[in-house]
């Protein structure tokens, strides 16, 4: 695991000098669509299930119903922020969390505090390694596939690590990007929320 953390370092570092450009400019059309803040941050089990602060860009606006609830995910969606969703762009400031050694480039997706509870103990194994920014769901469509999937893909992904593995995902994952394929679940915005293995239902990769 020390080659690829040297791997993930020197790729983040190279990839973060090379795209600060382009993060500048998209800092500031969130900030001119959005408002303030640019960043999303939110706590998210890493390694050992211990939590960190993710970093992405905002891709929703902070509107409210009357009684001061968060609108639904698709009401506050805004079209650039559809954009950067498309784009998986949202997820440059993730290189940040790489530098900080909260991710991995390659790994799980960090997934929501909340289904920590919800794990069985086989799916609770997809964090004995650092999360992703490209994960091994990649390979079976992103956001496409059911849960059950996911976390398949997710343990064997533990189970079979190698560098070369990580090159694949890596690669896979610029493809799917490329061709904008998996964005979403059929009938959401991202995917519906995890709600336990003996249910159906899924669970948004914000």
């Amino acid at each position: 695991m020390a080659a690829k953390r040297a791997i993930d370092l020197l790729v983040a570092t190279l990839l973060l000098v090379l795209l600060a450009p382009l993060m500048l400019a998209l800092a500031l059309l969130v900030r001119v669509t959005m408002g303030s803040p640019v960043l999303f941050r939110q706590p998210r089990p890493g390694y050992n299930g211990r939590l960190f602060t993710i970093y992405k860009f905002r891709t929703m606006s902070d509107k409210r119903d009357d009684s001061g609830e968060l609108l639904s995910d698709d009401q506050r969606m805004v079209p650039f922020g559809s954009l950067l969703r498309k784009t998986t762009l949202d997820s440059l400031p993730e290189m940040l969390n790489v530098l900080k050694g909260d991710m991995a480039l390659v790994g799980p997706r960090p997934l929501l505090p909340e289904y920590l509870d919800l794990y069985t103990p086989e799916q609770m194994r997809r964090h004995e390694v650092r999360p992703g920014m490209a994960g091994p769901v990649v390979m079976g469509g992103r956001n496409a596939p059911s849960w059950e999937v996911k976390f398949r893909l997710d343990v064997w992904y533990v189970d079979n690590w190698s560098l070369w593995l990580d090159a694949k995902v890596f690669a896979g994952a610029l493809w799917k990007v490329v061709r904008r394929e998996g964005v979403s679940h059929q009938g959401h915005v991202t995917a519906p929320k995890f709600q336990g293995s003996s249910r159906t239902g899924e669970g948004r990769d914000q």
